[in-house]
């Protein structure tokens, strides 16, 4: 059963930062049988869409960014034997930043930015930007 748990969400003024965590288990994470998927981070605000936020290739070698984040929000991945840790630095972050933010697994290698190139998601966790 695959399992993605996302944690460090909270309130911060603006200007501040957080880093998000997303701690991922399962059958498709053990690198002895699979090559990790891709991951990403999405969030939804109040009344809104889910929209992209950035994804991150198998290995890390590669990320993707929604335009709205790039050169603040960083994404990174750290692959062990049978889990994969996902992290999101958030920096300089903006009342407009206020969302849940989920983590998602691809159910492919490289980076993807729809919603659909995504199988399996966590619960989400808020974050929220004071101005």
């Amino acid at each position: 059963q695959v399992q993605l748990v996302e944690s460090g969400g909270g309130l911060v003024q603006a200007g501040g930062s957080l880093r998000l965590s997303c701690a991922a288990s399962g059958r498709i994470f053990n690198s002895s049988i699979f090559i990790s998927p891709a991951m990403g981070w999405f969030r939804q605000a109040p009344g809104k869409e889910l929209e992209f936020v950035a994804s991150i290739a198998w290995n890390g070698g590669n990320t993707d960014y929604a335009d709205s984040v790039k050169g603040r929000f960083d994404i990174s991945r750290d692959n062990s034997r049978n889990t994969v840790t996902v992290y999101l630095q958030m920096n300089s972050l903006k009342p407009e930043d206020t969302a849940v933010y989920y983590c998602a697994a691809a159910k492919q290698y490289y980076t993807a930015t729809e919603r659909d190139k995504y199988e399996y998601w966590g619960q989400g966790t808020q974050v929220t930007v004071s101005s």
